[in-house]
């Protein structure tokens, strides 16, 4: 597999959070990743300079050496959907031109982190699902291990398979402290859908699943 979309259920739901645990593993194996979070709002004014938290993030995970540009090439202070804070600095994104900022020079693993969900706005002419169908990588679909999220997770993985696009494997991230210890998402999913699918634990060393999935995606 030469690549992967990150995209999430909802926001909030730890995409960078598996992103740079991923990252970090598949350096670990031996791979060059290659990281882009195209857009990102929310992002802190130092001193004029509009510092993206999460493209940070993927930097130093991925080990890369490159710029934070590279990685980020549209920055947005109002912590809002991207759209609507280029919006309000008087500014247009087109899914063209993140496509063009998620292209690199050379071999690697390109791992690329959207903003929100599947369907959520990404540009001025278009969604997240936009882009991942412009780059053409498989997805991999992150959900908060919450009561509900099977509902969330059907949706966007059939939103995926209708995008033409292959879903990867689905990312359960317990955020929070489950308050219903009889809950089993992974389990009751399995039944529904057959993608693999990985539980991060909360609180807990995740390394044996991310280990697991980075093999697998490396064995695609």
């Amino acid at each position: 597999m030469r690549g992967i979309f990150i995209t999430g259920t909802d926001t909030d739901v730890g995409k960078t959070y598996v992103a740079t645990l991923l990252a970090e593993q598949l350096v670990k194996n031996g791979i060059r990743v290659i990281p882009r979070k195209p857009v990102e709002s929310g992002c802190q004014n130092n001193n004029g300079e509009l510092i993206p938290e999460d493209a940070s993030a993927l930097k130093q995970a991925a080990a890369y050496a490159g710029d934070l540009s590279d990685i980020c090439r549209f920055r947005f202070e109002a912590a809002l959907s991207p759209v609507r804070a280029a919006r309000m600095e008087n500014q247009t994104v087109t899914i063209a031109q993140l496509q063009q900022a998620c292209k690199h020079c050379g071999n690697g693993f390109l791992l690329v982190e959207g903003a929100g969900g599947f369907y959520s706005p990404l540009a001025s002419d278009g969604l997240n699902a936009d882009l991942a169908v412009a780059i053409q990588l498989p997805v991999l679909l992150v959900a908060n291990d919450r009561l509900g999220c099977i509902n969330q997770i059907l949706l966007t993985a059939e939103a995926i398979s209708n995008r033409g696009l292959k879903l990867a494997a689905v990312i359960l991230n317990a955020k929070d402290q489950p308050s219903n210890l009889d809950m089993n998402n992974a389990k009751d999913l399995h039944d529904l859908i057959d993608t693999p699918i990985y539980t991060l634990a909360h609180t807990q060393n995740n390394e044996v699943p991310i280990k697991d999935l980075a093999r697998y995606l490396q064995s695609q």
